[in-house]
């Protein structure tokens, strides 16, 4: 078991998310940033879609009853492991360590981006909702009841599933350049060829500012306020995470991985799959742009990022 200490700013258990069931009124949900979540799974030698700790902007403190192996990914909270003695070690993020008997991870808050992972062999063994462990703080499913972590929860740990653990091969920069991004590349939305020239272009110009209103189920940019679609008529549709919406006010909102399932604003452009991750590490007050690119260029950095994952992964 794991017990919580201290749950820190916002704390969820988060796997790679419940997709296929937005007909049903269920966002997907899942690790905001998916590459660190999968990277910390290859790191202790879990699958990569195993369930681990999410921290947002300042962590907490969690005690062991036994030990583990664990490694930190995403970003760095600058955490400590405290013996029973009350020595103190540094853990350093992208690195695999141990833990012993009685030890208590402290966190404190993020040194950059907004999230950390804390990933542990044989994954944190939480109850399954629709096939995911991922909590969805607004409909109460998944995790530890559907809630962020609260102090004196108790989290149970799975079975590791062999003693053949995984490090990462390389460096870890190729990886933190890719979740750090501050340039996000886009596809033009379905209502994009609605909005005048003018707002098209002023999207891809100008420099956004993320906001405070800024969570797992959007983000909400500052900046220029965009002209209206040319076609004021409006229909509900599906979304889905990285749908850039644009609201009466003008400015671009960022549907992201708790996002509602349908929506009825104009949408400009859709953050392209290999850019959820850096759109996961943004925190307000960040500054970014966009970029448009073809849908062939999605698909191709898409498959990049997928060929980095594997040159990434070599036995310990």
């Amino acid at each position: 078991m794991i017990t919580v200490l201290d749950a820190g700013a916002f704390t969820t258990i988060q796997d790679l998310g419940r997709p296929g069931h937005a007909h049903q009124g269920v966002s997907a949900a899942g690790a905001a940033d998916p590459l660190s979540l999968r990277m910390g799974n290859r790191l202790v030698g879990n699958e990569d879609g195993a369930a681990g700790l999410e921290l947002t902007l300042v962590g907490g403190a969690f005690r062991f009853d036994q030990s583990a192996i664990a490694a930190l990914t995403g970003s760095n909270f600058g955490a400590v492991l405290e013996s029973n003695s009350g020595a103190t070690r540094p853990c350093a993020p992208w690195k695999r360590f141990a833990i012993e008997p009685g030890e208590v991870l402290r966190f404190g808050a993020t040194r950059e981006g907004a999230r950390a992972y804390l990933c542990v062999a044989g994954g944190i063994d939480a109850p399954r909702t629709l096939g995911s462990r991922s909590t969805h703080v607004a409909t109460a499913l998944g995790g530890m009841d559907g809630k962020a972590l609260r102090a004196g929860q108790l989290l149970p740990i799975g079975t590791p599933r062999s003693a053949a653990v995984q490090r990462l091969g390389g460096s870890s920069d190729s990886l933190t350049s890719a979740i750090f991004r501050r340039t996000l590349r886009f596809t033009p939305g379905p209502q994009a060829d609605r909005f005048p020239a003018e707002s098209r272009e002023t999207f891809r110009s100008a420099e956004w500012e993320v906001s405070e209103s800024a969570d797992r189920s959007g983000l909400r940019l500052l900046g220029p306020a965009l002209l209206p679609p040319e076609s004021d008529s409006a229909r509900t549709e599906g979304v889905c995470a990285g749908s850039v919406q644009i609201p009466g006010d003008g400015r671009p909102i960022i549907l992201f991985m708790d996002q509602q399932t349908t929506g009825g604003y104009p949408k400009i452009a859709t953050v392209i799959a290999a850019e959820l991750a850096a759109v996961g590490q943004l925190r307000p007050r960040d500054r970014i742009r966009f970029e448009e690119v073809s849908l062939g260029a999605a698909r191709e950095a898409l498959l990049e990022q997928e060929r980095l994952i594997a040159t990434l992964r070599e036995p310990a």
